[in-house]
């Protein structure tokens, strides 16, 4: 146990030894812009509540040798006031238990994604300024999505790990992780006109439709606002992605425990979707040099910035000097409610975090939720904007990231 303040709190809990490996470990391998090896990438890892080993936050450049690994995970944890009670995170840990929960449905997603914001003591919101005042709230927070923007996963598949872990000082707090289903699979919404475009089969196929959405451009976007003709400015605005959270633990009977709805904002992604092309994905990097038959071309921004201005013609996606390269994030924390009164505090669901039941079963996984309701009569516990004046870029800091 170790003490905050006047209160106590439990510290991680340690696995033991690893009993083997889940499949995301392992699965990272240096490209050719990375100079640091697959077995210094696998020395940051974590043990897992299945035993199992697992990769978790690393720096994107080795402390130690001063090798790149060549992308990153967001912020540092181990910052975080609630560090000390969640330990490191096992990336993937989700994706795992759903194999055991159903051996016929898998999920697993690359390691470039999985991204860590957190702050603490950060202001909640009531909808007014005398809300606020008079209730003044206080949480410390900490959330883990996997938000790859550099291939076609996002394009179809709405099943991203999520991890989500905040503490308040009106006693709410959850500590959460699962298969977060982000919008319907197979399709997402375009950013630059709100459109839906169905792109094809999710993995897996019965990905079960979510709540929220995943903006994301195409190339109806790029045409639009980023090539445009002689005297005007590039908009590149138009490639912002926002993955729309909404998410609810429920108990078997289907009361919901807790509802969360944290917003992932990326300004400059590393890809667009482009049907077009053999594997779908379009290079923002790609149209800095583009020209159309009419002569509109991108101009200023980030193609300047990326190119030197034009005057560097060889800079491809995965080259550290483009800034399409998914560092720039931001998370809106937005909505939390529990409804837990009667408890108990620890629940098992499936990895949807549906089906909550007081005792383990076969790929469930451990949630905890206060014992208690934040209903304030409609008065919901809103939190801001997080990771505004933090970039998580580097000289050595590339796609796909």
């Amino acid at each position: 146990m170790f003490v905050v303040g006047c209160e106590t709190f439990p510290a991680a809990p340690d696995y033991g030894p690893a009993t083997g490996n889940a499949v995301s470990f392992g699965i990272w391998t240096p490209g050719a812009r990375d100079d640091c090896t697959a077995a210094q990438h696998d020395a940051y890892s974590v043990v897992g509540p299945d035993h199992k080993r697992y990769p978790t936050w690393h720096p994107p450049i080795d402390p130690v040798t001063g090798c790149s690994f060549g992308h990153d995970h967001g912020r540092d944890p181990r910052g975080s006031a609630l560090y000390r009670e969640v330990g490191p995170i096992p990336f993937g840990y989700a994706n795992e238990q759903l194999d055991v929960y159903d051996p016929l449905t898998t999920r697993h997603e690359d390691h470039f994604g999985h991204k860590i914001e957190w702050q603490n003591n950060v202001p909640m919101h009531f909808g007014s300024n005398a809300a606020d005042a008079m209730f003044d709230v206080h949480c410390d927070v900490l959330v883990k999505l996997h938000q790859g923007t550099h291939s076609k996963d996002a394009f179809t598949n709405n099943l991203h790990e999520l991890v989500y872990h905040i503490r308040c000082t009106d006693g709410t707090e959850m500590h959460i992780t699962m298969l977060a289903a982000i919008g319907t699979p197979g399709q997402f919404t375009r950013s630059c006109d709100g459109a839906t475009i169905a792109v094809g089969p999710a993995t897996p196929a019965n990905s079960p439709d979510g709540g929220g959405q995943r903006i994301i451009a195409d190339r109806t976007c790029v045409d639009r606002d980023i090539l445009v003709p002689a005297g005007q400015f590039s908009d590149f605005g138009t490639l912002h992605e926002s993955w729309q959270t909404s998410n609810s633990v429920r108990r078997e009977d289907g009361h919901t425990l807790a509802f969360f709805n944290p917003y992932f904002q990326v300004s400059l992604p590393s890809r667009f979707y482009d049907p077009a092309l053999p594997g779908i994905v379009g290079r923002p990097i790609d149209v800095c040099y583009e020209v159309t038959p009419a002569g509109t071309r991108a101009s200023g921004g980030a193609c300047a910035a990326s190119t030197s201005n034009g005057t560097v013609l060889v800079i491809t996606f995965d080259d550290p000097r483009s800034v399409f390269d998914g560092t720039d994030r931001v998370v809106d924390i937005n909505s939390n409610f529990v409804s837990n009164a009667d408890g108990p505090e620890v629940w098992f669901t499936d990895p949807f975090g549906k089906h909550g039941q007081t005792q383990p079963f076969p790929g469930s996984i451990r949630q905890f939720i206060a014992r208690m309701s934040n209903d304030r009569g409609g008065l919901e516990l809103n939190g801001p904007t997080l990771g505004r004046d933090r970039e998580y870029g580097g000289p050595r800091v590339h796609a796909p990231n």
